[in-house]
């Protein structure tokens, strides 16, 4: 069987011939370390990591360990079991807001409940979310995620089929970054906002100074709960978080991908007063919000994040991730800045990527307005250099070798190169 072969395979019984998450032109057969093999034996230096979880690297022997001891004694029970209470307690310890929490098995489940639980608990329905902030696949999630057309805010533009104009009506969106558009649009709407989400870092643009302080000043004084949604930078920008690295507290988070160190588990914290919705004799049952989900707090990936969290508590785990996505960063600005080629590296240095632009991007459309011809080139050279990343986010692991670092710069250079000098 080819590499060929799978895609043809995969188009016949899966529509656009794929999973819906990354090119399906490629097809995946194992990954080991900083690595990953197609089916046709190809290696790749992996800075897609799964888009994200995997922040050890592939199969590191101490959770592949503790994955097999669980294995035999149960995959999946349908009740609480020791691993998923003890992993709830690590995570409450290490994240600022995180009184109680839930457990889902996707982040986008656990925005969809972190948005729910906003209403349940302010009585109001409308919600503030920031053009071009990812936070799954609920109806409210899809509105001006990637819109096509530039329509005037706080107007809300579904990015799905499928989705009642009643949804929109309940959503407001605002410009990332822009103090004086949100305090302006809650001077008007706050009354009626249960909640307000955004991703601490959006996509790859970090919040200005002071943004995210004035968005919990704002929501305190229209009683809005503020989510963020850590999915991406929880475990992954500090032990604690965004929230931990931007020194605000939020009044809910969502979390995915490191907490399952590879795993599907996600979770909903936050606190205590807000979380005992999901608590039926808390709160009576008109206030009651129903959650439950077949594999919420699976055992086998509870272990696999409780090993993956011991590790990233140990000394210079993040120093090392950050020195590592430091060397990225800067291999991509040497190759870009020798071949006079205009572009900004955005982001932190545990997720970034090269935009092609020649002013800082601050929100969702300076991303848009940027040259994505040039992006595509460049990463599709990255590509056929054995460079495995998607086209929008460099994810650096703590598995990276002096040897992948190597490669990793040889093909920057010549995709850079192939920017200044095209076919």
């Amino acid at each position: 069987m080819t590499q060929t072969d799978w895609p043809a395979r995969a188009r016949a019984v899966l529509p656009g011939g794929g999973f819906g998450n990354f090119d399906p032109s490629v097809t995946i057969r194992e990954g080991r370390g900083s690595r990953v093999w197609d089916e046709e034996g190809r290696d790749y230096v992996d800075y897609l990591i799964g888009s994200g979880p995997m922040l050890l690297g592939h199969g590191h022997p101490e959770v592949l360990e503790a994955v097999i001891e669980q294995l035999p004694k149960g995959q999946t029970f349908f009740a609480n079991n020791a691993a998923g209470i003890e992993l709830a307690e690590v995570i409450c310890a290490a994240v600022p807001c995180a009184e109680q929490l839930r457990y889902v098995s996707s982040g986008g489940e656990a925005d969809m409940y972190a948005i729910r639980a906003a209403r349940a608990f302010t009585g109001r329905d409308k919600i503030v979310k920031f053009e071009g902030g990812y936070h799954g696949m609920s109806a409210e999630a899809q509105m001006s995620l990637a819109p096509a057309n530039r329509l005037n805010f706080p107007q809300a533009q579904p990015d799905s089929a499928g989705i009642p104009q009643s949804v929109a009506d309940e959503m407001l969106i605002a410009p990332f970054n822009d103090a004086e558009f949100i305090r302006s649009l809650l001077a008007e709407h706050g009354e009626t906002v249960a909640g307000l989400i955004v991703e601490p870092l959006q996509r790859i643009i970090p919040p200005a100074p002071g943004f995210l302080q004035l968005l919990r000043e704002e929501c305190d004084r229209y009683g809005i709960v503020l989510i963020f949604d850590e999915v991406v930078t929880g475990f992954r920008f500090a032990y604690g978080g965004a929230q931990e690295l931007y020194g605000v507290t939020p009044d809910l988070c969502t979390l995915g991908k490191v907490i399952g160190g590879g795993f599907p588990l996600a979770a909903l914290a936050g606190r205590a007063d807000i979380m005992a919705h999901f608590d039926k004799s808390a709160v009576g049952a008109e206030r009651w919000l129903m959650q439950l989900g077949t594999l919420s707090g699976n055992p086998v990936a509870a272990v696999a994040g409780l090993k993956t969290l011991e590790i990233l508590r140990r000394d210079g785990q993040y120093e090392q991730l950050r020195a590592n996505g430091r060397r990225v960063m800067e291999m991509m600005t040497r190759a870009l800045d020798a071949e006079g080629i205009s572009h900004r590296i955005v982001g932190d240095e545990t997720l970034f990527e090269p935009v092609f632009t020649a002013t800082d991007p601050r929100d969702y459309r300076d991303v848009q307005s940027a040259d994505a011809a040039a992006s595509a080139r460049f990463n599709a050279v990255l590509r056929a250099e054995g460079i495995f990343k998607s086209g929008g986010k460099t994810y650096p692991s703590l598995a990276l070798t002096e040897e992948d670092f190597a490669r990793t710069e040889a093909a920057i250079t010549r995709a850079a190169r192939a920017l200044a000098a095209p076919d």
